[in-house]
């Protein structure tokens, strides 16, 4: 890149016609690729590495909310009642402030809320366990200290601890860029480290966003990223590489999913101008269908018979597919930082800008369209029959979503909610955000029906 500059100063003092003309060429030359890193992986099949993949028994119970989006990956929570409404004063059951900054969601496993921070000062990420009864920390565990991305290499909304853990009841799991590589990190239960590991190499246009997904004995892991994207596959127990495969050259934000599709498991991810099949077990391409656009952020969802994605920038696309890939329906409505959701027959969005979308699931049909108000970066979630999401001004609309929008209710905590919701049981957990700018600060709060006795479960000052 100084070879560049350096020859366009020399040829511009020859005249300022060609001047122009070599600026542009020099400018060209950088842009083109003269200091772009590019960092492809090498693929491995699961062949090579001849790891065995084991259907392993997680243990977890039904009311666990263990990974991203919940355990089957929907932002479905089955067998669970929260209350639909809530306040400072009301069925708020406890408080705790949180380190840092993060917009990985809380995940509850047993009686222990984990969840993934970073702090700028220290140039730490961290995870960190609270109690579910009480929210007192028991634990925070150190994975990175130093190596974090460059300021203006991670977007002003973004964090260096965007992605929410996955855990199987054994361990917990973490993918954080981290010295410039995508790092997978495996702790127990009381958080101590079990290994770490360099799925990749990664170019950090806005930083990174996905979280992990478990399949089996699996973590699987997806980085998209212009310096070289890839999807890899790594066992639980050993943190070895059991398959990765490249996915080209653009900067994408989705988390992948695997579902139960058309007679076989699926491991679906969104991005790089299509909607991508892989078989989860060995990375195998299943099927690939052009459509959304380069950069997406939302998690493919599914109804058991068809599978739906949107986004994204710089194109607009909500799109139904079949198990297979074909197309079925799709309109120019676009919902690129939330999550879609499935409900009974129907697909739902409440996209950025705060409007909800109801579609027929089939037919692609809109049955109804409802301005929310503010903007929004949570999934929503769905909770006995009601749908609940938060938005950046700390309010958590909650809503049927049937053949007709109805509200139920508009519930004020904090300053902004970033991370989707939490829900185990009785109770609904959210990280919110208090204050703004550098007095900004973070609180995870437990939600539940009861009396009106709100605890502090860490060194704050209520609220």
């Amino acid at each position: 890149m100084r070879a560049s500059i350096m020859l366009w100063k020399m040829r511009c003092d020859i005249s300022d016609t060609s001047c122009s003309l070599l600026s542009w060429m020099a400018l060209m030359l950088v842009i083109g690729g003269g200091c772009a890193k590019k960092n492809p992986v090498e693929s491995v099949s699961a062949s090579e590495s001849g790891i065995e993949i084991l259907d392993s028994e997680w243990l977890l119970a039904s009311s666990d909310w263990n990974a991203w989006r919940g355990p089957n990956q929907d932002g479905v929570a089955k067998a669970a009642t929260v209350p639909t409404t809530w306040s400072e004063s009301s069925n708020l059951k406890w408080r705790t402030d949180i380190p840092g900054r993060g917009h990985g969601s809380p995940i509850v496993v047993g009686d222990s809320i984990f969840l993934a921070t970073a702090e700028q000062e220290t140039q730490s990420q961290s995870v960190i366990c609270l109690d579910r009864s009480s929210g007192s920390q028991r634990w925070q565990m150190v994975i990175h200290q130093g190596g974090l991305p460059a300021k203006n290499s991670v977007h002003r909304k973004a964090t260096n601890a965007n992605g929410t853990i996955a855990c199987d009841g054994n361990r917990l799991y973490t993918a954080m860029l981290n010295s410039d590589a995508i790092i997978a990190t495996a702790l127990d239960l009381s958080g101590q480290i079990l290994w770490q590991r360099e799925v990749g190499k990664f170019v950090s246009k806005f930083g990174y966003a996905p979280s992990p997904v478990l399949y089996k004995s699996l973590v699987i892991v997806a980085a998209d990223n212009k310096g070289g994207g890839y999807l890899a596959a790594i066992d639980g127990e050993t943190g070895q590489v059991v398959w990765r495969v490249t996915r080209g050259n653009a900067d994408s934000y989705s988390s992948p999913a695997v579902v139960n599709l058309g007679g076989r498991d699926q491991l679906l991810i969104s991005g790089n101008d299509s909607v991508t099949s892989y078989a989860p077990a060995s990375g195998e391409l299943l099927w690939r269908t052009e459509c959304i656009s380069e950069a997406t952020c939302g998690t493919v969802v599914s109804d058991g018979e068809r599978l739906f994605a949107s986004g994204g920038y710089p194109e607009s696309e909500t799109i139904c597919l079949s198990a297979e890939g074909k197309r079925l329906w799709s309109n120019n409505s676009k919902t690129y930082e939330p999550s879609l959701l499935v409900v009974e027959d129907r697909l739902l969005t409440v996209n950025d800008k705060g409007v909800a979308i109801c579609w027929n699931a089939a037919s692609g049909e809109q049955l109804w369209k409802e301005r929310l108000g503010g903007n929004f970066s949570a999934s929503p979630v769905l909770v006995n029959g009601k749908v609940m999401v938060p938005n950046l001004n700390g309010d958590t609309f909650v809503f049927e979503a049937g053949e007709e929008y109805v509200t139920i209710a508009k519930n004020h905590l904090g300053n902004d909610c970033y991370a989707s919701p939490a829900i185990a049981g009785d109770h609904l957990f959210l990280r919110i955000g208090l204050g703004s700018g550098s007095d900004r600060r973070e609180q995870v709060v437990c939600i539940a029906a009861g009396p009106e006795n709100i605890t502090n479960g860490g060194d704050s000052n209520l609220p």
